[in-house]
């Protein structure tokens, strides 16, 4: 193995993220058959105003890295293996063909709703840098109460973590992790706490869709972030794409795995590069790009050297 597509999640949108694709034909084609299977326009959903909604945001990332890994296939062959962060996943099996960009565009939307409609104020996330995994677990500990719950969320890296929970926990969070020395605190661009308990039930009312899905096996190893593991059987996949929201996202164990077995190129699909910064500090042997960064050609070119290095 060699080149690893990832996909970013929530909080990487931005104004404009559609429209800022290549406009080539695997992009339009992609755009177009989302739309079709929504049944509005795409390229109205990323506007700075209509991004604020879980729906949209979810939707354009998954059109966005999807129509990426499509034009970068059809400049320079598939990659290797896939994995995605979050709403990623749900690009990431669409690109391992284990989902059908329709299905995936109709299953996300749903989740979106779930998730915004569980919890449409109040509540939001909090990245805290500069500490390490049991110093912001005390700190989560501290800050939690049975009226204003949060949890750690996402993994990132050994001194990056995400905390998900009510606004009132997560200042209470920010104030001790100023106290205690961390690097620093930012709320993330997400209204809703993600990838906690507070979302097993949205989980639980997700996993029924996709018994409506048509599944197939992965065409390229396909890592789920949830568990740090490779999975090859299209019911586990779905299981995990219908769970992912509400357990946290372990990226860094699973970044090291994909190294372990074998990557040495990551190319973050448009519009996100904070995986790329974090592929870049975790794997030191390994080359990280962001597509949204990066010309096609010049990716195609370290594509087809990693692959003459593979084989």
């Amino acid at each position: 193995m060699s080149t690893l597509f990832v996909f970013p999640g929530q909080g990487a949108q931005k104004p404009g993220m559609l429209h800022a694709l290549p406009q080539d034909r695997a992009v339009r084609a992609t755009v177009d058959e989302a739309s079709a299977a929504l049944g509005r326009d795409l390229l109205g959903l990323d506007s700075g105003p209509a991004l604020r909604s879980t729906v949209a945001a979810q939707l354009c990332l998954l059109v966005a890295g999807v129509a990426t890994a499509r034009s970068l296939e059809a400049e320079a062959g598939p990659p290797d293996a896939v994995a995605g962060f979050s709403i990623g996943a749900y690009a990431a099996a669409v690109t391992a063909s284990v989902l059908s960009l329709p299905d995936a565009v109709r299953l996300v939307e749903r989740r979106a709703r779930l998730m915004e409609s569980a919890f449409p104020a109040g509540y939001g996330m909090l990245a805290v840098t500069g500490l390490d995994q049991r110093a912001v677990e005390a700190l989560i500990a501290r800050a939690h109460a049975p009226a204003a719950p949060v949890y750690l969320a996402n993994l990132n890296a050994p001194t990056q973590f995400v905390a998900a929970g009510a606004g009132p926990a997560l200042a209470r969070l920010a104030e001790l992790a100023a106290a205690a020395g961390a690097g620093g605190t930012r709320p993330v661009a997400i209204s809703v706490p993600s990838h906690c308990e507070l979302l097993a039930d949205a989980a639980a009312a997700l996993a029924p869709a996709f018994d409506a899905v048509a599944l197939r096996p992965p065409r390229l190893r396909c890592y789920s972030a949830s568990l740090a593991r490779a999975l090859r059987e299209p019911q586990r996949i779905a299981g995990d794409l219908a769970q992912n929201m509400a357990l946290p996202v372990r990226w860094h164990e699973t970044t090291l795995l994909a190294a372990e077995q074998g990557a040495r190129l990551v190319v973050e699909m448009a519009p996100g590069h904070v995986l790329t910064r974090l592929a870049a500090a975790a794997l030191p042997e390994a080359l990280a790009v962001a597509a949204a960064e990066t010309r096609a050609d010049t990716i195609a070119a370290l594509m087809a050297r990693e692959a003459a290095r593979a084989g």
